[in-house]
């Protein structure tokens, strides 16, 4: 059967693991191409080696503007195009503000708010030359709703993707679609960001009602599916039983 997946190129950072893992592998068995990227390359080359010769990677960092300008050059250079940019690579550093972990501050905001940037930056100016292509910004509930305390700096980085988010749809939106997935508990290595042992408990209480990885690339994908004209602008999913 045909789908709005197959044949499509997608890459994807953060791909060794969790969200991304589970997403290039959900994309591939519907057809599509896929270019993962981190930082871990014997991860990246095991999930491509299982994927099989419609997947490619290249280590990447998300942190460094060329790194990822390389990135994506790769990726087009070794499928001819790109489609869809899944901006995926995170992290989330809990710690009430009073613990002044500011190297953790700087290392989210470098990740988070400036590896979604350089995402962007390297990937629209092919969009715009195909005259298509579709941006996935991976933002949180704690981007809809402050995660406080303790995660208040993780929400800024996450508010910051759902605004770049809006307004990079508003100014190329004509032929390019840009969605923010904001999941909540989800079973990944995100919840081991922190080196702030309280909170740190916290967290891993919080997350024993997390949902698989699968759920965020079902959602992905749906939006990926949809025909041309219909941008999914925004997908919120949690656990059942999440109040946050």
């Amino acid at each position: 059967m045909v789908t709005d997946i197959e044949g499509k190129v997608v890459v994807i950072t953060g791909a060794s693991s969790g969200l991304g893992e589970a997403t290039a592998r959900l994309l591939a068995s519907r057809g599509a191409k896929v270019f993962l990227g981190a930082r871990r390359e014997e991860n990246l080359k095991r999930i491509v080696g299982e994927i099989g010769e419609n997947a490619g990677y290249a280590v990447v960092d998300v942190t460094s503007q060329a790194g990822v300008q390389a990135f994506v050059e790769a990726a087009r250079e070794r499928f001819g195009r790109i489609d869809v940019l899944v901006n995926n690579a995170g992290l989330m550093a809990i710690a009430p503000m009073s613990a002044t972990q500011v190297d953790e501050w700087d290392r989210m905001i470098d990740i988070n708010i400036k590896g979604v940037l350089y995402g962007i930056a390297a990937a629209l100016p092919i969009f715009e030359e195909q005259g298509s292509g579709h941006f996935i910004n991976i933002s949180s509930v704690a981007g809809v709703k402050v995660f406080s305390p303790g995660g208040t700096v993780y929400s800024g980085t996450k508010f910051a993707v759902r605004a770049i988010s809006e307004g990079l749809r508003h100014e190329v939106g004509g032929a390019i679609r840009v969605t923010t997935i904001s999941p909540g508990a989800v079973d990944t290595e995100l919840k081991q960001g922190t080196s702030h042992a309280e909170a740190a408990q916290g967290v891993n209480a919080f997350y024993e009602i997390a949902i698989p990885s699968d759920s965020v690339a079902r959602a992905i994908a749906f939006a990926i599916a949809e025909p041309a004209d219909v941008d999914v602008n925004e997908i919120v999913l949690r656990p059942t039983v999440q109040d946050f």
